[in-house]
């Protein structure tokens, strides 16, 4: 059965090549081969660009897991500001709580010494000290 030109068999099924052929243009004669050192090159330049590829993709696995990194230490900062958040409201409340109470001490303070005063004033006759 012979190959029809369009690649297929009699039968409407693609031809396959041999191994030796595959990468072949079927059009192409010895004489129109690629050259070894055009071949080695263009391998030379593929390699190249693999190792650009492996680079880029190194950097972007470093970058991922930096940000992974960076998002779990946000997450940990967050969860301790809103820590620090409720233990400064309660010293803020605590601190109030203490102002209101040296208030009154102060007030009492001074109830007490204008009684003692008041009772030095009747005790003595209402003699003043120099």
């Amino acid at each position: 059965m012979l190959p029809r030109p369009d690649g297929e068999s009699a039968l409407g099924r693609p031809q396959f090549l041999p191994p030796r052929e595959i990468g072949r243009d079927p059009a192409m004669t010895q004489s129109d081969e690629i050259p070894a050192d055009r071949l080695d090159a263009a391998l030379a330049r593929l390699k190249a660009a693999l190792d650009q590829l492996e680079s880029v993709v190194a950097v972007r696995l470093e970058d991922d897991l930096s940000s992974a990194e960076m998002d779990e230490e946000l997450a940990i900062m967050q969860d301790d500001r809103a820590r620090l958040a409720l233990e400064l409201d309660d010293a803020v409340a605590r601190l109030s709580g203490l102002e209101k109470t040296r208030e009154e001490v102060l007030r009492r303070l001074d109830h007490a010494e204008a009684g003692v005063v008041a009772a030095l004033e009747s005790a003595g006759g209402g003699e003043e000290e120099v």
